[in-house]
C-alpha cells in the first residue's frame, strides 16, 4: 500500500492557503506577513463571538433557572398543590431536575470560561490589528519581516499559553532551543 514515503510534502503550521501546504519561501513577504495577521485575526474574532454568545448564553441560563429552582420550591410546598398528587409529584421531580441542570451549567462555565476566552481573544485581535496597522504603516523598504512574524507568533504562543493555564490550571514548561 504505502511503500515509498513521499519526502516531498512536509505538513507546515501554518499553511498559505486553506488547507494547502507550502515549503517554499514565499514570493513576496509582505503579502505572506499580511495574509498570516488576516487569518489570525479572522480566527479570533470568529472565536469572540461564539466564546461571547456561550458567555451570555449560559449567563442567562443561570439566571433563569436559578429563579425557577427557588420558584419551584416555594410553590411546592403551597396548599393548592399538596392536594393535586400528580402535580405534587411534577414540582418534586421538577426541582431537583432543575437545580441539578443549574449546577451541571455552573460547571461548565467554571471549566470553560467563557467569559474570560471572549476577553482574551477580543484583546488578540485588537493587538493583532494594532501590529498589523504598525506594518502597513512602516515603509516597505524599512520592514523586517522576521521581527513582524516572531511579534504575531509570539502573541498567539502567549494566548495559547494562557488558554491552557486558565482551563487547565497548568502550563507546560516551553522547551529550550539551542541554536
Amino acid at each position: 500500500m504505502f511503500s515509498k514515503m513521499d519526502t516531498k510534502k512536509k505538513p507546515d503550521p501554518a499553511p498559505d492557503t486553506e488547507g494547502e501546504v507550502n515549503l517554499a519561501p514565499p514570493k513576496n513577504m509582505d503579502e505572506y506577513v499580511l495574509g498570516r495577521y488576516k487569518r489570525q485575526i479572522d480566527y479570533y474574532w470568529k472565536a469572540g463571538g461564539i466564546n461571547k454568545r456561550t458567555y451570555k448564553t449560559s449567563r442567562s441560563l443561570v439566571i433563569i433557572l436559578g429563579a425557577a429552582v427557588t420558584l419551584l420550591s416555594s410553590i411546592s410546598s403551597a396548599v393548592f398543590i399538596e392536594d393535586r398528587l400528580w402535580l405534587k409529584t411534577l414540582f418534586a421531580i421538577a426541582t431537583p431536575v432543575s437545580a441539578a441542570v443549574l449546577t451541571i451549567i455552573n460547571g461548565f462555565i467554571q471549566s470553560f470560561q467563557s467569559g474570560a476566552a471572549w476577553r482574551d481573544m477580543v484583546l488578540n485581535a485588537e493587538r493583532l490589528e494594532k501590529e498589523r496597522d504598525r506594518f502597513l504603516a512602516t515603509a516597505e523598504k524599512d520592514r523586517n519581516h522576521k521581527k513582524d512574524l516572531d511579534i504575531l507568533d509570539s502573541i498567539v504562543l502567549n494566548e495559547s499559553s494562557a488558554f491552557f493555564k486558565r482551563i487547565m490550571d497548568s502550563e507546560p514548561e516551553p522547551e529550550e532551543v539551542n541554536n
